[in-house]
């Protein structure tokens, strides 16, 4: 079986260093990161913390030098996805590519270059430490399943899941994948939309504006009730949970917004917003949020 991972950085890694240690997987990764790349080819790729190996991955800068893939996994910032689609199409003319990303809206772009999707929604977190190396800062589930529009196999998704879970990323493959990932969306609004405007991990941000954070996972709640998806589990626990088990963790928003990278705010915030607004159900805070970090990132283009 061949894999491709779209986006070896923290997430992608963890996808690429599990499925590296399969005999039965031959793993490629391509990323425009031209220094992970060299240091991942010429070194192995390592992950430190939770995890402590290194792996062969076979990667690349160049997608035209990776061959055709059984399956992908894009783990790319859901901004990314339409450049990076296009970039690899090629490889996947007769293969399944699983979305790993969050928020709402990457399921639809990634139909438009592959025959059959993946929905995924993946709960471990990391961050790259230097080239080649990625710290895995927290293990947990990945729960995928066929994409209801353009879906792959059900047989196709145990197979992924089956791969994933022997390299020692557990994996669940599941009928109707949506309850998981909008779980994990409304999560990822109160969390990283709350914490990029704060600047405050996640569990010191449960302990200053924990109400604001009950207000924007509430308003995700109705918009999924509203379309007929059962929760996997309530987001509020996760909130306090996270706070028990990541006190100190930075989402990957305020990563972002301290590095003055683009965020994935418009397939979250403001992604929850624009589905409630279309069926009905307003979600102002959600709104606001998104409008803010939006204001945050236009603040880095005017002169000081």
């Amino acid at each position: 079986m061949k894999v491709c991972i779209i986006g070896c950085g923290a997430i992608g890694s963890l996808f690429a260093a599990h499925l590296g240690k399969l005999d039965d997987v031959e793993v490629w990764a391509y990323d425009p990161y031209q220094a992970h790349v060299d240091a991942i080819n010429e070194n192995g790729l390592r992950l430190t913390g939770q995890s402590d190996f290194v792996v062969k991955v076979n990667a690349r800068a160049d997608a035209r030098e990776i061959p055709p893939c059984d399956f992908g996994i894009i783990a790319a910032k859901t901004l990314h996805t339409r450049s990076a689609m296009e970039s690899v199409a090629h490889i996947f003319k007769d293969g399944a590519v699983c979305s790993v990303q969050n928020g709402v809206g990457s399921e639809e772009i990634i139909a438009e270059y592959v025959p059959r999707v993946i929905m995924g929604t993946t709960f471990p977190a990391g961050h790259i430490t230097g080239p080649g190396v990625c710290n895995h800062d927290t293990k947990g589930l990945t729960t995928i399943g066929p994409f209801l529009d353009k879906p792959a196999s059900f047989e196709e998704c145990q197979k992924l899941a089956e791969a994933l879970t022997r390299g020692g990323q557990e994996t669940l493959a599941v009928e109707d994948p949506r309850g998981p990932m909008w779980t994990k969306v409304i999560f990822n609004c109160a969390s990283n939309g709350v914490g990029a405007l704060t600047r405050l991990p996640h569990g010191i941000a449960c302990d200053q504006v924990r109400d604001v954070m009950s207000t924007v996972a509430q308003e995700g709640i109705a918009v999924a009730k509203a379309l007929g998806i059962n929760l996997e589990k309530d987001p509020e626990e996760m909130i306090d949970y996270g706070r028990e088990v990541a006190y100190r963790h930075k989402p990957s928003m305020l990563q972002d917004i301290e590095a003055q990278r683009p965020t994935e705010i418009d397939s979250l915030n403001l992604g929850i917003a624009e589905m409630g607004e279309k069926i009905g159900v307003p979600c102002p805070l959600n709104r606001a949020v998104g409008e803010m970090v939006k204001a945050v990132e236009f603040s880095w283009t005017l002169d000081d």
